[in-house]
């Protein structure tokens, strides 16, 4: 079916029901005063999010979600049924914006948290509550008010503990595997991820980590630029961010320059972004050779930057369990996992 994470959808509350003009007509009571009841209230548009969906697939097929509207009064006084409030699931992380104005609305990050975004129309009144001394038979009663509607954009930001970042090919997809139980799309040529793909990395039954395999970024994605802010949006809600570089990337011109394109293309984005805590993998030491970038040199280069680093192989799993360790001791030994 495809990755989702921006859709544009319209939702509209329902209508208060009219209110009734009614005059009781009772055996032995010739002239009944007036007892129109009320119509029923519109019903509202609440948002949920709910841990079982990952994507916006849904809303490809339906835009528009309507709430049901209030039932108009009754005589005897009886009020009319309210409408049915609709309660739309999307997934944890989705943020929701008034496609008008550009407010954000409501920033959906647990399971189970609602929103009301649109309140039903109110009832109109029956005549029964305009009787007065001089009226004593109102042939009046209210008009239910009108639900209300709004173009909404919902948009999809990734939870996840660990961001893979990196340039295209640097193999974030065979890590991503390596590392949890996510299955993503991998091939033998020069490919890059298309969607975020999600894994869960355990530790022990109460020690798991969420990683995100966000698509390889390119000179520019900072400004938009190949799928830019798209996919750069995935990385703001991770704690940890995993910057995978390849060892037989070339041209070098510098030991580190794919992992200054890609710190440059995060500060373009958002400084926040660019000053998430970082640790560099070097992968395809499998395939190194002396033509290649010097593995201890690099390490030594990121270290006098501040990034500690781990050469793996994330086809033949080598040095997969130490980053594990690395990254488990990270959160767990004194790390609070507040996003």
């Amino acid at each position: 079916m495809g990755f989702i994470d921006e859709v544009l959808i319209t939702v509209r509350s329902g209508d208060g029901g009219k209110g009734c003009v009614s005059f009781r007509r009772e055996k032995f009571i010739p002239k009944g005063g007036p007892d129109g009841g009320d119509g029923g209230k519109g019903g509202s548009v609440f948002f949920r999010a709910t841990e079982r969906l990952a994507t916006l697939i849904d809303f490809k097929y339906r835009r528009l979600f309507r709430a049901r509207n209030g039932e108009p009064g009754k005589g005897k006084s009886q009020t009319g049924k309210n409408g049915k409030d609709i309660r739309i699931e999307v997934p944890i992380g989705t943020l929701l914006y008034d496609e008008e104005t550009g407010q954000e609305i409501a920033d959906l990050v647990h399971d189970g948290q609602e929103v009301l975004v649109l309140e039903g129309g109110q009832g109109g009144r029956g005549n029964q509550h305009f009787a007065t001394s001089t009226n004593r038979a109102p042939r009046m009663a209210q008009p239910g008010i009108p639900g209300e509607e709004k173009r909404l954009r919902l948009s999809l930001k990734s939870l996840a503990d660990i961001g893979l970042i990196g340039l295209p090919n640097a193999g974030k997809s065979t890590l991503l595997s390596r590392l949890t139980t996510a299955k993503p799309k991998i091939a033998d040529y020069p490919f890059t991820t298309l969607t975020p793909n999600l894994g869960v990395m355990t530790l022990a039954e109460d020690k798991t980590l969420t990683v995100a395999d966000i698509p390889g970024l390119v000179e520019g994605a900072g400004e938009g630029k190949g799928l830019g802010h798209r996919f750069l949006k995935h990385i703001e809600r991770t704690r940890l961010l995993l910057h995978v570089m390849d060892v037989t990337y070339s041209p070098a011109q510098s030991l580190l320059e794919d992992f200054l394109v890609v710190r440059k293309e995060l500060g373009d984005y958002h400084v926040n972004v660019a000053t998430k805590d970082q640790i560099a993998v070097i992968n395809k030491i499998d395939l190194y050779s002396m033509q290649h970038r010097d593995v201890r040199k690099l390490k030594e280069a990121l270290k006098n930057l501040g990034i500690e680093s781990y050469p793996v192989s994330a086809l033949t799993g080598e040095g997969i369990e130490d980053l594990k360790i690395a990254l488990f001791r990270k959160f767990f030994d004194g790390v609070s996992r507040r996003r």
